[in-house]
């Protein structure tokens, strides 16, 4: 391997930059189990004066620590919101979706404010770093296309199983494959140990910040690679054990995060990949921090104090039978997905139709599920964030997310993305073809949880597998759960509206100059836009105000976005 590591530099530095830095991380991790095993304990005793002296002054040093950080919050809001006022509204939502699920706290007095502030904290600053840093904001964006590309070899089994045909035309055979393959490659990394390393490492950053136990940290930590029923097998020997506050938080991890086989889904729709995989990630802490809030532990833990527990393991014996056990294992779950959006969406268009029906004996036309869910949500998506022209669409996508599934919500998501990156006209009438990307961003991390109406039986007969004993405990604490695990997904999108940065557009007379008018595009709508805002028609005489009035071409560049979009302009 060095031969060839030497060999690659030497040849081409800059292709083996991927090389460099993936050795660099494998050598810097081996490196610290070896000096952690030989050298830990000395370090430790040698450490013990420092900690002791630590412990001593912790309790100032902790409310100093505090107010230091609230007013450097409060100073960075000040100037961060000053140019974007708007944020401030993302703010106020996510300060009342957190004094809500305060309200409905089983214990108001054994809050562990702890757990919940540094929850939260751990999301900003992640989001922070994702949405606000160029090193975070690239790093995850590489990420995001390394796993459309990975996801892009899913073609070379379905096209060779279902054709070529298929698989661009038809739904099943274009998303569904790259569940079964994303389920092996998951199952592959299991057998070789590399999730449950990953996993552990999460799940210690966040017990030793929240001080939460390692069974349901782990639990939590393990939801963002795997699903609601997965998740909690890393723990299966453990869970008859649990507090209801420690099942409740179980829970809570399932129903705020999604599954990375069904994310592949969604990235295969057009949903940003950045975007999903930084919700998920967000969604861990926030999870735990609003589980012990809304059920705090008011039991005594077997688990609590304890360093760490043993991982289950899968009973492979080998990688190919690791590889062939996860694609049989995904079978199930693309048939229950594929049943699934078969029943909801035609269970949907009966709903429609029956509510037109109720609609029209009293004068009421187009009444559907989804209007009715754009006026019940449209202020929850409004407070999230979104712009009051958007939020009756981001309400509507939400309501089908709660009662309904998310993977229904992502795809007609993924439709409005498409209407607008075609350029298509905002207003079709008084129909919306598409969003934002504001409230896109927003959308895509309030829709990323599997907090719906359905997946309570699926968590329920999940677990009750494991644990047949505590049927009635998990009953007692899933509707509570299902509650938080919708709001970790609504506090994570007003993260998303707080921290999001508009896109700035180019220089739009070379982008006229450099187009060729045959095709719309959503750069081509906003230019038109601008361009028809300062056009001034006054007695039948066309003139241009701002830098359009310097350019020459501005009369042809009109009446080429005339030929595309209406305007007022365009009648002279």
């Amino acid at each position: 391997y060095l031969c060839y590591f030497i060999a690659a530099c030497y040849l081409n530095f800059q292709r083996a930059l991927a090389l460099v830095i993936i050795t660099a991380v494998v050598i810097f991790f081996i490196c610290w189990e070896i000096f952690k095993k030989h050298c830990g304990a000395k370090v430790l005793l040698l450490l013990r004066p420092v900690g002791k002296c630590f412990q001593k002054c912790w309790p100032w040093l902790k409310w100093l620590l505090c107010v230091a950080l609230l007013v450097g919050l409060i100073v960075w809001l000040v100037l961060d919101t000053g140019r974007n006022p708007e944020q401030l509204i993302s703010l106020g939502g996510f300060c009342f979706l957190v004094l809500f699920l305060f309200a409905f706290s089983k214990h108001h007095g054994a809050v562990s404010w702890r757990a919940v502030f540094w929850g939260l904290g751990l999301e900003f600053l992640f989001g922070l770093f994702v949405l606000r840093t160029t090193p975070g904001t690239q790093a995850f964006q590489w990420l995001g296309d390394q796993v459309q590309y990975f996801l892009g070899y899913t073609t070379a089994g379905s096209s060779f199983v279902f054709g070529n045909t298929l698989i661009e035309e038809v739904f099943a055979f274009q998303t569904l494959p790259i569940i079964v393959f994303f389920s092996c490659v998951m199952s592959i990394l299991y057998y070789l140990g590399v999730m449950q390393w990953l996993i552990l490492k999460i799940s210690w950053l966040l017990q030793v910040s929240m001080g939460t136990t390692p069974t349901e940290t782990l639990s939590v930590a393990g939801n963002i690679f795997v699903g609601q029923t997965e998740a909690p097998l890393l723990i299966r020997p453990y869970l008859a054990d649990m507090t209801l506050s420690e099942i409740h938080a179980v829970m809570t991890g399932g129903f705020s995060t999604i599954a990375g086989s069904v994310m592949g889904a969604y990235i295969s729709f057009g949903i940003d990949a950045a975007s999903l995989i930084a919700a998920s990630v967000m969604a861990a802490p926030c999870a735990l921090a609003m589980a012990k809030l809304v059920y705090p532990e008011v039991e005594e833990s077997k688990f609590k104090g304890k360093a760490s527990i043993r991982l289950a393991k899968g009973e492979e014996r080998n990688i190919l039978e690791a590889a062939s056990n996860g694609a049989a294992t995904s079978v199930g779950l693309v048939a229950n997905i594929a049943a699934n959006l078969i029943a909801f969406l035609a269970v949907l268009e009966f709903i429609n139709a029956a509510l037109r029906w109720f609609g029209e004996m009293v004068d009421i036309e187009g009444l559907t599920f989804q209007v009715i869910c754009s006026y019940v949500l449209m202020p929850v998506a409004f407070l999230m964030g979104a712009d009051w022209a958007d939020s009756p669409v981001v309400a509507e996508l939400l309501g089908i997310k709660i009662f309904l599934n998310e993977f229904v919500a992502y795809q007609q998501l993924a439709t409005y993305k498409k209407n607008r990156l075609m350029g298509l006209e905002e207003w079709d009438g008084n129909r919306k073809q598409w969003i934002s990307e504001r409230a896109e961003s927003i959308t895509t991390f309030a829709l990323c949880g599997f907090a719906n109406l359905s997946s309570i039986g699926i968590t329920l007969g999940g677990l009750a597998s494991m644990v047949p004993q505590r049927k009635g405990d998990l009953a007692s604490v899933v509707l509570r759960a299902l509650l938080t695990g919708i709001c970790v997904s609504m506090l994570n999108a007003c993260l998303a509206g707080l921290l999001y940065v508009p896109t700035q557009v180019g220089d739009c007379a070379v982008f006229f100059s450099n187009t060729n008018f045959n095709s719309t595009s959503y750069t081509m709508y906003t230019c038109c836009k601008q361009l028809f805002a300062s056009s001034v028609l006054q007695n039948g005489t066309l003139s241009f105000t701002g830098s359009w009035a310097e350019q020459a071409e501005s009369v042809l560049w009109l009446k080429e976005c005339c030929v595309h979009y209406n305007h007022t302009s365009c009648a002279g």
